[in-house]
């Protein structure tokens, strides 16, 4: 495998171990928040993460490459308002997809066309990401009074799976 793939696998595989991790300091401070449907969000998108980096992990280990972790950078875990936690899971979810688009470009520089199959499902998948982020964060910008922050917590997991199946 060619080194510059391998590294920039390796390198993804580490940033959705970091996005799980984020995802889960988010979920914990919804969930002391008593933005329940928050957390449940995030703690269910915690787990996606993880999915994600065992597909890379899998893919090269498939490969006969052995994918070093490296130690995980601290999450954000200190937040004053709900408007940060999904400004937050936007900013990850756009840095997931231009990390995966590098991916993606370097395959095709090196010609790593096994690799291609894993990428280009995953570039699918972040456009949904990235739509439910942005949904988010206009629903939370939207949400200005405590009732509207409280119907919106009930009802977040419901709004982002509608704006996914439109």
């Amino acid at each position: 495998m060619n080194p510059s793939i391998q590294a920039a696998l390796t390198d993804q595989a580490n940033h959705e171990l970091y996005a799980a991790h984020a995802y889960r300091a988010m979920a914990i401070w919804c969930d002391d928040q008593d933005y329940n449907g928050f957390a449940k969000f995030f703690f269910a998108q915690a787990a996606e993460e993880l999915e994600h980096a065992d597909k890379f992990i899998r893919h090269l280990l498939d490969r006969g490459v052995m994918p070093k972790l490296t130690a995980l950078e601290a999450p954000t875990v200190e937040f004053t308002k709900l408007i940060e936690v999904a400004q937050l899971a936007e900013t990850l979810e756009q840095r997931n997809s231009a990390n995966i688009h590098q991916c993606y470009a370097i395959a095709q520089e090196v010609q790593d066309f096994a690799s291609y199959p894993l990428l280009l499902t995953l570039i699918e998948e972040q456009v949904e990401e990235e739509s439910w982020a942005a949904t988010m964060v206009t629903l939370t910008k939207r949400a200005e009074c405590s009732g509207a922050i409280y119907n919106l917590d009930r009802h977040i997991v419901k709004e982002l799976n509608a704006a996914d199946a439109v």
